[in-house]
């Protein structure tokens, strides 16, 4: 039976850590670390803000997780040093696997969709960049609830937006909340273990399938459907 597949944008398809090159002329060795915690307050901010119900957009989590990691890295940067940061952030690069994989996927009967907690026009933007907007039928965004994952709500927005059911339905993420967030509304999922020491949270919950690529979920969707 065919699928409706749900990819995450930011770290499954799209390498956040892409924003490191920019970030090296300002932090030399530190700009990985710095990488990473910008990425972490990213997501806590997004978490904090669902659970508060006190929405603002991803673009604004990201920014002020930006200036949070400043402070913690004693980073002093001008206004338009940190808006060259946030726009780097626009046009981050497409994981190596991404493209190969999308294109093989488009060449079955399965129906491929970009979910994020970005705005629309960002990831629209973002896929365009990376040249994997093509094999995407449509950018579901968490900005139309006004919510972020990992809230059951956003889930239920991906089926009634793509008209599937949640038994028909992969989530294909990097992020074990992500994966868990869908799990909980009954999607299939895939975690994307990209580094062996990528850990999965511990909560007696199993993802579907963990693939160390995106490439292979071309066999793990095969096996299922067969």
């Amino acid at each position: 039976m065919p699928y409706t597949l749900a990819f995450d944008v930011y770290g499954t398809l799209i390498n956040t850590a892409g924003v490191v090159d920019a970030l090296r002329p300002h932090l030399g060795e530190r700009a990985a670390a710095f990488s990473s915690r910008w990425r972490e307050k990213q997501l806590e901010y997004s978490f904090r803000r669902g659970l508060m119900g006190a929405y603002r957009d991803f673009s604004i989590c990201t920014r002020d997780a930006l200036s949070y990691t400043c402070r913690e890295f004693d980073l002093g940067l001008t206004g338009a040093q940190s808006q060259a940061l946030l726009d780097a952030y626009r046009v981050l690069p497409a994981f190596d696997d991404a493209r190969q994989a999308l294109e093989m996927l488009s060449q079955t009967q399965h129906r491929l969709y970009a979910f994020s907690n970005g705005l629309p026009g960002d990831v629209e933007n973002l896929l365009q960049h990376a040249c994997i907007r093509d094999y995407l039928l449509d950018v579901i965004s968490v900005d139309e609830i006004k919510s972020f994952k990992p809230d059951p709500a956003v889930y239920r927005l991906f089926n009634q937006r793509t008209q599937s059911e949640a038994q028909e339905t992969w989530l294909i993420s990097s992020n074990p909340f992500d994966i868990l967030g869908a799990h909980h509304c009954g999607f299939h999922t895939a975690w994307v273990q990209r580094q062996a020491s990528a850990l999965f949270d511990p909560w007696g919950i199993e993802p579907s399938a963990t693939i160390t690529g995106l490439t292979e979920l071309v066999g793990v969707l095969g096996e299922s459907t067969a």
